[in-house]
Parts: C-alpha cells; structure tokens; sequence
C-alpha cells in the first residue's frame, strides 16, 4: 500500500471512527467550508456514519453559490454587448440570474459565451480574436486567484489589450468571521479548505481560536484526512484548548505558498465584496489594481454592480451560513433540481443542494 492509498485505508477508517464514536460525548456542529469537502463526505459515505452527536453543516466554500445575484447580473449584462466574448468557467453557465436568465440562455440569444478551463485559454482566445475584447468572469477563492493574476500580468507582458477580466474573486478568512459574527449561525467547530490553505498557508485563520475560541483544521480530502481532522476536533473541545491544527501539512506550508500570495498582492488589491447569503463583506474581495487598470472590465467597459433582490423563493444564502440544511429548503428536489435550478447551492458540484440531491438526502 502507498502512501495515499493508505489515507483510504477501510481499517483505518474504521478504526477513527470507532475511536469518534467512543470519543465523542458532547454535541459539536461543525462546518466544511469548502465544495470539495463537501463532496469527498457525501461521496464517502461518511456523513451516514458519524455518531449523532455530530452534526454537519454546509458552508460557503462553493465559489458559484457565493456569487451574488447582482454579479450574475452583471455577467448578463456584459454578455449583452456586441463587442465582447465572454470566457468562463462551465458551471457558470447554468447560474440563474434576474428573471431566472442565465448565461446559457443568454448564449442562445446570440450572445458570444465560450467555456474555458483555465484562464490562460482566455487569453489564446483574446489573441485569436483581436477585434473583440475577451472577458475572462473570475470566480473562486485564494485557490484561483494567483492563476488569474498570473494571467493579467502575462497579458499585460504579450500587450494583449483586448484581453480583460471581471473580478469577483473572494477571500475565505473574512467569511469565516462574518458566520462567527452570527449568532445564529451555530458554528462549534470548522474543518478548513486544503487547496485555499496551501496558497495561504495556517497565520490567516488564528483570530478562529484566539478571538472566538472556536477549534479549526486544515485537512486534505481522503476519508482518514476527515476523521482524524474531527478528532482534532473533538480533543480540543474536551479539553477546552482551542487552536487552529494544519492536519494537512504534506500539501500545506505554514507560511503558505510565497509566489502565489506575492502575484497576488502585485496584481490584486483587497476590497469590500458581495457574498449570497452573507451581504457586503469588509476585505473579503479581490479587484484588479490600479497598475494592472487596464485589464479591469469594470473600468474599461463602464460595468458597475447593480441592486438586485434575492431568487424568490431560494433559499441558497440559509443554506450557506448554516442555518438550514438543504433538504429543509421547500423547494428542495421539487421545483429545484440540477435540471431546474432555482438557485446556484443546486448548479455547482459542490454545492451542498447538489450533493444532498444526488446523494439522496432528501428526507
């Protein structure tokens, strides 16, 4: 058995968890807070085998949920123009916006949307079309943004001038304050997203125990990585010793990964943000600075953000604090499917709508 395969180990596994049965006397709800961890427990299994005294909530670690209905209304709005070609991910495609438009109905209509994977396809496909400008929709977290960064600086080396992007890259740490910030949100312990984290590093999540007291840890994605980031969890709330445990420590560097947060900081600049569910953040968003203005499509395009009401009748920003489990929403495996979605939690793979959905939790 190598390695990684050993993180996958049955007899390990097993072991944990006998070990977070036995160990785990006193209720503790924790948060995943991010779509990757939300869907290595469904697809485990390991949700239906924890002891009933944990409980498991969603966070708001899917980047295509946290988007703000009135940034979607601006991804609309920008695919509306004659003059531009918009680049996105695909999972983009399918979010709904005002009036349940999306960009793939956009698409139909005559708009210009092409799925990419990366970033640097945006910029082949700026290059293959110099008379139009191709605008790169950039979502996502810590995890993305030194891509995308790298891109606009690349861009702006190649003198690619018709190359742009709409940045609505968001920042893990403050979101984490905002759902603490909330009572009602009822956060008792997190499991903290490994990619975010190697890009980060440990330092940015310290104001968890030190000013909230609140147990945290870093933990990769394998079902061993899961069950021993839990007894973690309930170790430091037994002893009362909360602290934030990088558990993930072959992937993650302490201090983070230096180049990335360095092209970051060179092409970025931090900013007030939009977030479904939890409002205009402090800090917790990404815009393109001022030496890099030129490839900003908000600046050159003339594009603001505009007010938007929420979905009617979504209930994705519940879902994402917590508040609600997915299969509580009324609409949930009714009128919201993946083939009918009313909000975004039911778009994305690692939405908690869409894992509930095709894991079967909807009782």
């Amino acid at each position: 058995m190598n390695s990684f395969d050993a993180f996958k180990d049955p007899a390990l596994c097993r072991s944990l968890l006998a070990r977070l049965t036995q160990e785990a006397q006193t209720p503790v709800r924790f948060m995943e807070v991010c779509g990757t961890h939300t869907v290595a427990i469904f697809q485990s299994g390991l949700r239906s085998l924890l002891p009933e005294t944990i409980t498991h909530l969603t966070g708001p670690g899917c980047p295509v949920c946290v988007t703000h209905e009135s940034e979607v209304a601006a991804f609309l709005e920008l695919a509306a123009r004659d003059d531009v070609i918009v680049a996105t991910f695909g999972d983009l495609m399918r979010v709904p916006g005002p009036k349940g438009a999306n960009l793939k109905t956009a698409s139909a209509e005559g708009a210009r949307v092409e799925v990419v994977y990366s970033p640097f396809d945006a910029l082949a496909l700026a290059k293959a079309n110099p008379d139009r400008k191709v605008v790169f929709l950039g979502i996502g977290f810590e995890t993305t943004a030194p891509t995308v960064a790298a891109t606009i600086r690349l861009a702006r080396e190649q003198a690619l001038d018709n190359f742009l992007v709409m940045s609505f890259h968001k920042l893990v740490p403050p979101a984490l304050r905002a759902l603490l910030a909330d009572p009602e949100a009822r956060v008792d312990a997190f499991i903290l997203p490994g990619h975010v984290s190697a890009v980060i590093g440990v330092d940015p999540y310290a104001f968890l125990a030190t000013e909230y007291r609140v147990p945290s840890v870093i933990t990769g994605f394998e079902p061993l990585d899961i069950l021993q980031a839990l007894l973690h969890i309930v170790h430091m709330r037994r002893d009362n010793a909360p602290a934030v445990i990088n558990q993930y420590s072959r992937v993650v560097p302490e201090h983070g990964n230096q180049k990335a947060l360095a092209v970051m900081a060179e092409v970025f600049t931090p900013v007030d943000a939009l977030w479904r569910g939890l409002g205009v953040l402090p800090q917790s968003g990404l815009a393109i600075a001022e030496p890099y203005a030129a490839f900003d499509a908000f600046k050159v395009l003339g594009i603001t953000l505009k007010d938007h009401p929420p979905l009617p009748g979504c209930r994705c920003g519940e879902v994402l604090k917590g508040k609600m489990a997915p299969n509580e929403c009324p609409l949930f495996a009714k009128a919201c499917t993946p083939a009918t979605p009313v909000g975004p939690c039911m778009v994305s793979t690692e939405g908690g709508c869409a894992a509930y959905y095709k894991y079967r939790l909807d009782a």
